[in-house]
Order: C-alpha cells, then sequence, then structure tokens
C-alpha cells in the first residue's frame, strides 16, 4: 500500500484519486458537501445510472446554478455529451456510419504508416517522450483527418484542450469563489476559439463540399432539417476533443502498465496476440476518464441513499473498475482478467461511439512500438508524470530509453 502510495505522489497523481493508492470508498455512494456533488462509486450503482438516461440526465446544466453557467449556452446546441433520448439519438446516427467496424479497419494501414512517421521522426538517440512523440500526435491526426481540419494545428488543439479540461479541476457548487467563475469564464474562452477555428471550417464546406465529416453533418438532413450552425460546430469540438484524449491516455498508461509489471511486459513481447486483453486492462487499471457526470430528474434512492431531483453526480469509472465484487484483486494488473467487464468506455447510450477506433490505434501503436524498439522502457532518470487532474487518469510525460 505504501508503495502504490509513494508512486502515485512521484507521479503526481491527483490526491483525490484514492483508488491508485490501493484504497477503496468506504460506501459505494455518498455526498460531497463541500463541492455539493454525489459520487457514486459501486459498480452496479455505476452501470445503473448510466443505464437509465431518463432518471439520470446527461444534460447537466439542469443542476448547475445559473450563474455559473454564463455565456456556456452557446456551447451546449449540438453538444452530443450534453444530450438525452431522441435528439442523442438523431446526432449519434450522423457520425455512426464514420465508426462501423468497416471504415475503422480500413484505417490501419494510415495509423501504421502514422506511427512510423512519428517515430521516425524522433530525433537521434535512445530516447523519447511517448506522449509527444506519439502518444498525443497519432490520434489527433487521425481525427483530425477525419473531420477535415490540418492535423497540423494539433498544437492549437492542445491548447484548447487542456484549457477546457483544467476547468473542471477542484468544482464546488457550494463554494462559489471568483477564482472558480474566473477559471470557467476563461475556460470558455478558449473553447469560444476552438468554435471560431472550426466554424470557419464549417463555412468553407458549404461553399466547398469535400469527403470529409465536417462536409457530411453541413449537408446532412434528419427529418427535413439540417443541422444549425451551432450544432455542426459544437458537435465537430466534441469530435475533436474526445476523439483524442481517450486514446492519447491509452497509449501512455498501457506502456506504463507493462513496464512497471516486467513480467507481463516480457510475455507480450513475446506473445502479441495477447495485446488486445493487455489493453482493455490498461482501460480498467488506469480508466483515462475517471468519472462521468449525470444529473437526476426525480427524487430517487441509490446505493442505500436518497438523493433529490436535479442533483448533480459523479459516476467514477475508475472506481467502479476496481471494485471486488465484480474484479478479483481489482488493484493488480491482470491482463489475463476474464471476464473484465470495465466500464472505462461508459455503457448504455453514451457507450463511447469512437472506442473501435481507440482500440485499434493501441493495438497498432503497441505493436509497432515493440517491433522497432524491443528494448522500450521507463527512463530511469526522469520518473513519468500524470496529469494533475481529478477528473482524468492519464501520463502527461512517459520518458522512454531503448
Amino acid at each position: 500500500m505504501t508503495n502504490v502510495t509513494s508512486m502515485a505522489d512521484t507521479w503526481g497523481i491527483h490526491e483525490a484519486q484514492f483508488w491508485l493508492r490501493g484504497q477503496a470508498p468506504e460506501v459505494p455512494v455518498r455526498y460531497d458537501a463541500e463541492a455539493g456533488i454525489w459520487c457514486v462509486y459501486g459498480y452496479q450503482e455505476v452501470q445503473h445510472v448510466l443505464a437509465n438516461p431518463a432518471l439520470f440526465s446527461s444534460n447537466t446544466q439542469r443542476a448547475v446554478p445559473q450563474e455559473m453557467m454564463e455565456g456556456a449556452e452557446q456551447f451546449s446546441e449540438g453538444n452530443l455529451i450534453q444530450m438525452d433520448a431522441l435528439e442523442h439519438k438523431k446526432l449519434r446516427g450522423l457520425i455512426s456510419h464514420a465508426f462501423t467496424p468497416k471504415v475503422v479497419a480500413d484505417l490501419e494501414p494510415r495509423i501504421a504508416e502514422l506511427t512510423h512517421e512519428l517515430l521516425d521522426a524522433v530525433p537521434d538517440g535512445n530516447r523519447m517522450e511517448l506522449v509527444n512523440d506519439l502518444a498525443y500526435p497519432l490520434p489527433v491526426i487521425v481525427i483530425a483527418e477525419l473531420l477535415g481540419v490540418p492535423s497540423s494545428d494539433r498544437e492549437k488543439f492542445r491548447e484548447w484542450g487542456s484549457a477546457l479540461m483544467e476547468s473542471t479541476q477542484e468544482f464546488s457548487f457550494v463554494d462559489r469563489t471568483e477564482t472558480q467563475r474566473q477559471r470557467l469564464q476563461d475556460a470558455m474562452a478558449q473553447v469560444a476559439k476552438l468554435g471560431d477555428y472550426l466554424r470557419e471550417h464549417m463555412m468553407d464546406r458549404k461553399k466547398n463540399p469535400r469527403d470529409d465529416l465536417i462536409t457530411k453533418l453541413v449537408q446532412t438532413e434528419v427529418n427535413g432539417e439540417r443541422l444549425s450552425d451551432n450544432e455542426v460546430v459544437n458537435f465537430s469540438n466534441v469530435l475533436l476533443i474526445a476523439g483524442h484524449i481517450t486514446t492519447t491516455m491509452l497509449l501512455g498508461n498501457s506502456i506504463l502498465c507493462l513496464d512497471t509489471h516486467p513480467e507481463w511486459f516480457a510475455r507480450v513481447r513475446e506473445d502479441r496476440s495477447l495485446i488486445p486483453a493487455t489493453i482493455e486492462e490498461a482501460l480498467r487499471y488506469y480508466s483515462p476518464f475517471a468519472g462521468t457526470a449525470r444529473a437526476t430528474t426525480a427524487d430517487t434512492e441509490l446505493g442505500g441513499e436518497r438523493i433529490p431531483a436535479n442533483s448533480l453526480m459523479v459516476t467514477f469509472l475508475g472506481v467502479a473498475n476496481r471494485d471486488p465484487k465484480v474484479f478479483t484483486d481489482p488493484h493488480t494488473f491482470d491482463p489475463a482478467r476474464d471476464p473484465n467487464p470495465h466500464l472505462a468506455f461508459g455503457r448504455g447510450a453514451h457507450f463511447c461511439i469512437g472506442a473501435p477506433l481507440a482500440r485499434l490505434e493501441g493495438r497498432v501503436a503497441l505493436n509497432i512500438l515493440l517491433d522497432r524498439f524491443p528494448n522500450l522502457r521507463s527512463d530511469p532518470d526522469r520518473p513519468p508524470r500524470f496529469l494533475p487532474s481529478l477528473s482524468m487518469t492519464g501520463v502527461r510525460e512517459l520518458p522512454l530509453v531503448f
């Protein structure tokens, strides 16, 4: 336990991520009075919330005080993550064709080509920093090419996306400080920059259609109606940001898991058929999105607690993925775990539409890394550094030697 905790501290894992320090929650559901949020930890309880959107809405703005949402309305129209029921189904259906098994499988040669190109660009020597050299640019280039925006702008995407993610840290609906309000305003300003950028591309596609997702969003009709400009922009925004963050963390976390479990690293090097199961276990062990938010639409009971209507709750996927009622030895990294019903990609109507693509990118990249660098390992002089985030679990820097 001490070793696990000291590693978590050395790596900069957020102090609130107790489950990465070998600790278990005392109850499956609890109210965090300081933040004004209901925390859902138990696997069964998380699964119940995600499977019942009528009672646990994705439209969390209903539970957020209006004064805290000043200026945010423009970003909600077309935001797939915040939608429920038919509206969500309609928009999700628009891009489902871009993530069919065949379309995803056909991307494999391009993913392999990009992986080799990025690794070729690593400066000569025997060192690399996995996130900056591969884990970040690879999925960003793939999703940018699908959308039809220049992947050369990826540093802008990183800046805008980071600001958005950082705005969710240390959030409280009880203590509404000026600092918190300013942080939200700053984040929305960054989102607005990304929105302006995507709006330019959308306007261009209206005049100059291409074979890309933005064009399809502009041209598609649903029940005789086309998407509004805001819907196209915000939908593209979600795809671009959500379309790479999980894969970036998946790649880094998978290598870190193998590096810290050398017996498994040796087995995977010898038997590449273990890579898919390794990725699944890394997703469980270090779940990229530690939690996802919902809002209650009516009074309900969950985990022995009475939760009022219009309450904000966070389902902690990372904690549920270590529930001993479902996973034997939950704090042990075990790619041989079978079954492994982790919730890292969510569950139900909002199950991550890009999950097949993330898994493919992970499999291709890990295979190529092991092919090219058979002695790949962490740099003993530079420890990994995690994102300083409560809501995400992933390496920010992973220095490697080979």
